[in-house]
């Protein structure tokens, strides 16, 4: 690695243009001849349709047309695909009801769509959305995966006897439970992982249009993985050939996975500018993102963990039950099964390992893949084991997990993860001792003083960084000396421009102004996985290599050529190739003019393993025993992310996953009625995402490892955070709570459910 270009801060690229406004996204944009769409949704979480009247709405002045899942159909426009059944392998198979555009005879969450109006104006769509009739008859609806799957629920999908849609198993059920058997001690726990929204900066937005001329339907969106929501719409939707359908995106303010999918808005606007030969714009409001967008988590678990008389782990088990929503989302059943299955039992070493996991089907928003997808739950299950164990056999919990953390390497896990390198165990020493825990019963007796519990918390993560295992890189040098670079990785604010021109700037040797960035357009990039599951540098950074390698390997016989030398002698240094012992030279530049085109190269890396980021994080809380608010006072991360292209854009993905974790644990929850389905939190009035206020000065200490899994070494860091907060937040909670005797609660912390708890304990 060139030192002065890999692994420094530089500073990002992208930034001049989100400064200054030039960056453009989905909203900003316009085309010619433009229509608005709007979506009536359905007000009823569970209700059959006995009629759509459309005619006032149709003949409101302005109004292009109003559209029903009857128009659809008609025109043989295929339900939204789920593509999670090819890759996890159930016990029977995942069932997939169909998932219209609009929806066909009976709706099934608030906010399911239930018809289109395409308008000349925003406005005059909004007032033909109030013209449209629509008669329900109300059915009963259910919103707990438990309840769902319980005798005697509400039945949402015929398809789906039970509402059950899968049963997932991964393990030696028989060898846990010899485990179990001869255990010293046995912890067992219900553990709820909150439903939760991502809640990007920028709402779901696109603008559908129709070429006539070359019959290719265009999408531009505030999207992620472009290639795979258009596989899925090409292949499943509108029945066409990949390359009649493109779809890019522009700069984009936000996703955490909720952008990666299919929606029913993507094929109700390219339907209707395919009819209408106009291009029909959609932008969401934030309370229609809250009704549509996909959410995440909402797994809820019992969970036991087998120990001997020591305290090492013997076997861990956790039956799950996955809350899918009304739909199955493109991956939905992906997340809880093999995507949870990779990062069960964490950091540590135990033996045998056990997990079911029952999909359920409920009358609320889809669930599909967020920040972490599948680890933080797992990683959640195994730190809140350990806290329970600590209380019931006495031993401190960091010495519970010094005894058990895996500390040599390579190390197969209990589920077959292959785990290269590490220093787990150096990573949960440090931060105990950056935490100062020899001094915190000082702290918590000096707080109490003053009305206050005080809690401390330490825990740690597993990451399994990877995501789909193919990506590709092109590396193409144009006539004005720039050097494009065409990944199909996609940034939506990591710094993916910046990151990637270091890595061509110090394999290359040219300035970082020499290189143009190309993603999120199928019709630019030839392929790609997108960026969820922390791969961007894994996959994309790796594949770029290549791509450039194989680049200077074709310049290397031109150079040799202009220079009149034997190959052998060349050496490439500083961006030229020079005759050793010589002062001939000759810049990459220069060849790649002389030959025309032939230096462009494009490489696939496939079949790659994971990569595994961990660390140890520290949360310090403060309790008021009077209201049950709580101030974050201090939080503190020990990681391990391997080598690092750029330490600052690092430190920014790991502060945001954090931020997002502690929500999880402190704030956030989507909540419904369990009564009516209606749905409690939608807006940001009810929805509580963590300001700077809530937030202290986060302290972050690197500690590098470089796997051996890519040429880069590295290993992956934007979902981290969001893995390692919630179990450490809440081990803090715990923590304060201690001296009343509470030993359970679950996320989020709120003030009420804080003072609940605390009133209760008191009497």
């Amino acid at each position: 690695m060139n030192d002065a270009i890999l692994g420094q801060s530089i500073q990002r690229r992208e930034d001049k243009g989100f400064l200054t406004g030039a960056a453009k996204f989905t909203a900003d944009l316009n085309q010619d001849g433009q229509l608005h769409g709007a979506v009536l949704r359905s007000p009823y979480a569970h209700a059959l349709i006995k009629s759509i009247d459309t005619k006032a709405a149709a003949a409101l002045p302005g109004v292009a047309g109003v559209y029903t899942s009857a128009d659809l159909l008609a025109d043989g426009i295929g339900p939204l695909p789920c593509a999670a059944p090819a890759v996890v392998a159930t016990v029977e198979p995942i069932i997939v009801p169909p998932r219209h555009a609009l929806a066909h005879e009976r709706v099934r969450h608030v906010g399911d769509p239930v018809a289109f109006v395409v308008a000349e104006s925003l406005g005059a769509a909004l007032d033909a959305l109030e013209l449209i009739e629509v008669d329900y008859e109300d059915l009963p609806a259910v919103v707990d995966s438990r309840a769902a799957l319980a005798a005697g629920a509400a039945q949402i999908w015929d398809e789906a006897p039970g509402n059950l849609s899968y049963v997932f198993e991964k393990g030696d059920r028989a060898a846990v439970e010899r485990a179990f058997a001869g255990a010293a001690h046995v912890v067992e726990l219900d553990i709820v992982n909150n439903r939760v929204s991502p809640a990007p900066t920028e709402p779901r937005a696109a603008i559908g249009s129709y070429d006539k001329d070359t019959d290719t339907l265009n999408l531009l969106l505030t999207g992620q993985g472009v290639h795979g929501i258009r596989g899925q719409l090409a292949n499943a939707v509108f029945k066409v050939a990949e390359d009649k359908l493109n779809v890019a995106a522009p700069f984009v303010g936000g996703g955490f996975g909720l952008k990666n999918f299919v929606y029913p808005e993507y094929v109700l606007l390219l339907w209707a500018a395919r009819r209408l030969g106009r291009p029909v714009k959609w932008v969401a409001e934030r309370n229609e993102d809250f009704l549509s967008s996909t959410q995440g988590r909402d797994i809820q678990a019992t969970a036991r963990l087998a120990l001997d008389a020591d305290g090492r782990f013997l076997g861990l088990s956790a039956a799950m039950s996955a809350d899918m929503g009304a739909y199955l989302s493109s991956f939905g059943p992906g997340v809880s099964t093999n995507a949870a299955s990779t990062a069960m039992g964490g950091v540590y070493a135990i033996r045998d390992v056990f997990m079911e996991v029952r999909g359920a089907f409920t009358n609320t928003v889809p669930v599909d893949a967020y920040r972490g997808a599948g680890k933080p739950e797992s990683n959640y299950i195994i730190e809140r084991l350990i806290e329970a164990a600590a209380v019931q056999t006495g031993i401190d919990a960091v010495q519970l997990r010094l005894l058990n953390v895996i500390d040599s390497y390579p190390y197969t896990s209990s589920l077959g993860i292959e785990i290269d390198t590490g220093d787990f165990k150096g990573n949960l020493e440090e931060a105990v001792r950056l935490a100062n825990r020899a001094e915190f019963e000082t702290r918590r007796a000096a707080a109490a003083k003053n009305g206050k519990l005080l809690g401390l918390g330490i825990a740690c993560f597993l990451e399994t960084a990877r995501g789909a295992p193919s990506e590709g890189a092109e590396v193409k040098f144009l006539e004005d000396g720039t050097v494009e670079l065409r990944l199909g990785t996609e940034s939506n604010g990591q710094g993916h421009e910046t990151a990637y021109s270091q890595i061509a700037a110090d394999r290359f040797g040219l300035p970082l102004e020499s290189f143009r960035y190309i993603q999120a357009d199928t019709a630019l990039v030839r392929a790609g996985n997108g960026h969820g599951g922390a791969r961007s540098m894994h996959m994309g950074g790796s594949a770029l290599v290549a791509a450039l390698d194989a680049a200077l390997a074709k310049a290397r016989p031109i150079a040799a050529q202009m220079l009149q030398a034997d190959e052998a002698v060349l050496e490439f240094t500083d961006g030229d190739f020079r005759v050793a012992d010589s002062s001939r030279s000759v810049s990459l530049s220069e060849v790649a003019r002389q030959a025309k085109g032939s230096l462009d190269s494009y490489e696939r890396r496939e079949d790659a393993p994971f990569t595994l980021p961990s660390g140890s994080h520290v949360a310090e809380v403060e309790i008021d025993r009077e209201t049950g608010r709580m101030l974050l006072q201090r939080y503190l991360m020990v990681d391990d992310y391997g080598a690092m292209i750029n330490p600052r854009l690092t430190e920014g993905q790991v502060h945001g996953g954090v931020t997002q974790g502690i929500g999880q644990a402190m704030l956030e929850e989507v909540a419904y009625d369990p009564e009516t389905a209606q749905l409690l939190s939608g807006s940001l009035m009810d929805y509580t995402v963590p300001r700077a206020s809530h937030l202290p000065a986060f302290e972050v200490h690197f500690r590098q490892t470089p796997t051996l899994n890519n040429p880069l070494g590295v290993k992956g860091s934007g979902q981290a955070g969001c893995i390692g907060a919630p179990q450490t937040v809440m081990a803090a909670v715990l923590d304060a709570l201690k001296p009343l005797g509470i030993t359970d609660i679950d996320m989020p912390a709120t003030p009420e459910r804080l003072w609940r708890a605390i009133r209760d304990a008191s009497g």
